[in-house]
């Protein structure tokens, strides 16, 4: 069995512009006579490898800890993409997904530097898949993502954004991104894998 871990280490990952860089914090260390080494954190909650809620753009919409964990873990199909993906793109991907395996076809993981256009968007929030993921630090254009956001999250697909698919070839896998139990927060980081099924 072959596992990928697809996430970024969370103290030198990616950061989107104008969030706060992770910062780490050593509050005891054996090497100064302490009993224990001990580390606290600060970071955002779209830093690194991370999940996005609907209430991440929707006042209204369900936070990183009332999402079903069906949408983050489960049968995946990962497809490879350069640059702008059009709506005949994302059907493309679909289909290829669902000639792959039915099941995988509800999550998808887009491989490359690809950016999902409003027409993308909307594909994927009528085919009703559960997630979608790049490796991008957001879905759309990063100068103006809250369009596609408004799309896909609107059409409840939960967004796992900061993925990396270097060494992960085209296929069918099982999917685990679960977010940490944030309470009331619009996204998380998360420790995503994919296992070779």
């Amino acid at each position: 069995m072959k596992i990928y871990d697809i996430s970024q280490e969370v103290f030198g990952c990616a950061v989107y512009p104008g969030d706060p860089s992770p910062e780490r914090i050593r509050m005891l260390s054996i090497d100064k006579g302490d009993v224990c080494n001990l580390t606290a954190f600060r970071m955002c909650a779209h830093n690194g490898t991370h999940v996005d809620a609907p209430y991440h753009f929707y006042d209204d919409g369900k936070t990183v800890d009332q999402v079903s964990l069906d949408r983050l873990i489960g049968p995946a199909y990962v497809a490879e993409h350069e640059g702008g993906i059009t709506a005949g793109d994302a059907r493309e991907i679909l289909k290829a997904a669902e000639e792959c395996d039915p099941e995988a076809s509800g999550r998808i993981l887009i491989k490359g530097k690809a950016v999902v256009t409003k027409e993308a968007a909307e594909v994927f929030a009528k085919a009703g898949i559960k997630l979608f993921g790049n490796e991008s630090q957001t879905v759309g254009p990063e100068d103006a993502p809250k369009e596609v956001h408004l799309i896909m999250l609107g059409a409840q697909i939960v967004l796992l954004e900061g993925i990396r698919l270097g060494d992960v070839p085209p296929g069918r896998y099982l999917l685990h991104a679960a977010p940490l139990k944030l309470g009331g927060a619009d996204g998380s980081p998360c420790r995503a894998t994919l296992v070779e099924l």
